[in-house]
């Protein structure tokens, strides 16, 4: 029998500062397990649509900024924590769990050193809340990962509290669409996918899904929901893939690979323009097809063009390490001894993110050809490569003047041409090609 539950209770709407200690007092009603880059935009999302929410976390650190109205992940603002301070706290407690009518995992979903899926921070948060289910909750997945993990692994943590999915409690999937550092798509207006145990437990997840979204997608069960996240980021994978290594391709026909896909982009359809760079970064592009790979293989149907994209995305670094090498020696300068200055070390433009970025692989082709490597960021104080830190560039005019080569790795808005005019020599792997200092693509 499908489980039959009252909709979530609705609240008032966003508090303001002033209506903290009032609305505290209310009963929780969701529950975001995980208030890191993806949980943290679902909490205020919730907490905005007049839920009363709470986030459990593990580290102190993220519930005690949390708590003082300070964002400690980019994918929030100041003003966005502001705007449901009577609505919205974090604690390490667990306890609060039963009192809550939804319960969100939002953890991460890491592949270990070998590239294989590591479920144990999803597994360890499942467990965590079995201890506190209670009939006629609704728990939903929100990390990303393989088919069959929700009806499978997790559904059999959540039943061991003797509760059966489907009769007791919900069970849903909807995988995270935060995409950190875009202005243009946020929580509000980025349609929300959703795939239940059974019909009753899509719907109530709808619901909800529905007062903070503008759009709900309901798939046919979880499985297709999880398949659908990791489909998404395969398609990036692969075309980023295709035009990395079109791009070595290019430069070795001596083509123009910017203007070649500036013309290609005019095609108003059949075509969808993807950029060359230094390599892929980022919490879902380098691990979310590797899910897929891992669950595909299992199946017997081995995933071979994602494994070839994996394949040609993480050789970049060695590439362009090689380009640098040749443009120094070009000019008469031997990589060994050479100063060499990465501008930009997280994995996409404007964001303080630097999971899977590819200026640590870059760094290590560079260290070990014996270059001397600094790094200048904006966002990031500090910066390591397996355990060896770079030497941090404060003042930027200076260490452009100072280096022998300076690599753009990512196009921070305040690395601008009149800026970069003051080097000696420049490597562009991810923007327009130009002869000015040696830009190259």
């Amino acid at each position: 029998m499908d489980l039959i539950a009252a909709a979530p209770p609705e609240g008032p709407g966003a508090a303001t500062a002033g209506d903290r200690k009032r609305d505290l007092t209310r009963t929780v009603d969701v529950a975001v397990v995980g208030i890191g880059y993806a949980g943290l935009p679902l909490a205020v999302a919730a907490a905005k649509a007049g839920h009363r929410t709470r986030g459990l976390d593990l580290s102190d650190f993220l519930v005690a900024q949390v708590n003082i109205g300070r964002p400690p992940v980019d994918t929030v603002t100041g003003a966005e924590l502001d705007g449901v301070a009577g609505l919205l706290d974090a604690t390490t407690d667990p306890a609060f769990l039963r009192d809550c009518s939804i319960i969100a995992l939002c953890v991460p979903t890491p592949v270990d050193p070998h590239g294989m899926p590591d479920l144990e921070p999803l597994l360890a948060a499942a467990r965590t809340v079995r201890h506190h289910l209670v009939p006629g909750q609704l728990v939903i997945v929100e990390s990303t990962t393989y088919p069959g993990t929700t009806e499978g692994v997790v559904r059999d943590i959540l039943e061991e509290s003797g509760l059966v999915a489907g009769r007791d409690f919900g069970l849903a999937f909807s995988p995270e669409r935060v995409d950190p550092g875009n202005t243009r798509y946020g929580f509000h207006n980025t349609p929300k996918v959703v795939g239940g145990l059974t019909a009753a437990c899509s719907a109530r997840a709808a619901e909800f899904y529905g007062k903070l979204t503008e759009r709900v997608h309901v798939t046919r069960s979880p499985r297709e929901a999880e398949a659908a996240k990791i489909l998404e980021n395969t398609y990036r994978q692969v075309n980023l893939a295709l035009v990395n290594e079109f791009a070595q391709i290019c430069h070795r026909l001596d083509v123009d690979v910017w203007d070649t896909i500036e013309a290609a982009a005019t095609k108003p359809f059949g075509f969808t323009p993807f950029r060359p760079g230094a390599g892929v970064g980022g919490h879902c592009i380098p691990v979310d097809p590797l899910y897929l790979v891992h669950r595909a293989t299992q199946a017997g149907v081995p995933f071979r063009m994602a494994e070839q994209a994996q394949r040609v995305n993480d050789s970049m670094p060695v590439w362009v390490a090689s380009r640098a090498r040749d443009l120094l020696e070009r000019h008469g300068i031997a990589v060994r001894g050479a100063r060499i200055l990465l501008l930009g070390v997280t994995y996409k433009p404007d964001i303080a993110d630097t999971r899977h970025s590819p200026a640590e692989p870059l760094a290590v082709e560079l260290l070990g050809a014996g270059a001397e490597v600094s790094f200048h960021d904006p966002y990031v104080e500090t910066y390591a490569v397996r355990g060896r830190p770079l030497t941090p560039v404060r003042d930027l005019r200076a260490g452009l003047a100072a280096a022998d080569l300076t690599v753009i790795v990512q196009h921070h808005s305040v690395y601008q041409p009149e800026l970069l005019a003051q080097t000696r020599l420049v490597l562009d792997p991810s923007g327009p090609a130009t002869t000015k200092n040696g830009l190259q693509p």
